[in-house]
């Protein structure tokens, strides 16, 4: 089943020339492109799209905006928004990952890692470009919102589930949690799926922001 996306830029000759490169791949699909979020929000609504490739500065509903507008609407849980930005370390990325993006990449992308992005969050995965990645959570992402991070909506975590929301939120994959805590990949994916579906988050990305966000992880400061 071919991936379906929804192209989204204010840039026409940009936005055409996405669709293009997405359009001739074997298993992606373009099912609507949008000149601004509103036009986005509605072909998502029209086609429920796998990803919205999603330009953060458009005229009249921005980026981010629009994001929101997607991840609140309870028949569009599906559909995984990927940022993409000329300005990788910028308030308005933090803004997105936080309304519900699953991941940010730069305009400077290559062709072939593009389209690897838009697989990557197709799967369900978070895709946080790592060029930006520990600015991003140092300067925008990182208001502890209680001193202790075990209590409150991580309390209903288990000590393993906690433990691997943290290796998430330091940006391992499920390979190097399993690595590292002497499990199977399998079972570290089941703890980071438990984790989010206890923390009523949409992917990765939203759960590395909340562990941010509730002091599980300080910037800067590794795990012992």
């Amino acid at each position: 089943m071919s991936i379906r996306v929804v192209v989204a830029d204010d840039q026409a000759l940009f936005r055409q020339t996405l669709a293009l490169l997405i359009g001739s791949e074997d298993d992606m699909e373009v099912v609507a492109e949008a000149a601004d979020g509103e036009q986005a929000f509605q072909a998502a609504l029209e086609h429920r799209p796998d990803v919205v490739l999603m330009d953060i500065r458009m005229p009249g509903t921005s980026g981010v905006e629009a994001t929101a507008m997607i991840a609140d609407h309870p028949d569009l849980s599906d559909v995984h928004v990927l940022i993409l930005t000329t300005f990788e370390v910028d308030e308005h990325v933090a803004q997105a990952i936080r309304a519900g993006a699953s991941g940010f990449i730069g305009k400077g992308i290559r062709a072939e890692d593009l389209l690897d992005a838009v697989r990557t969050v197709a799967g369900g995965n978070s895709l946080l470009s790592p060029i930006a990645t520990s600015a991003l959570i140092s300067r925008f992402l990182s208001t502890p919102s209680r001193a202790d991070s075990t209590s409150g909506i991580f309390g209903q975590l288990t000590p393993r589930e906690l433990e691997v929301v943290t290796l998430v939120a330091l940006g391992m994959s499920n390979d190097e949690i399993a690595a590292e805590l002497v499990i199977s990949a399998v079972t570290a994916k089941t703890h980071v799926n438990r984790a989010m579906t206890k923390l009523d988050v949409r992917d990765r990305a939203q759960l590395v922001v909340l562990a941010y966000q509730c002091g599980v992880v300080i910037p800067g400061r590794s795990v012992d």
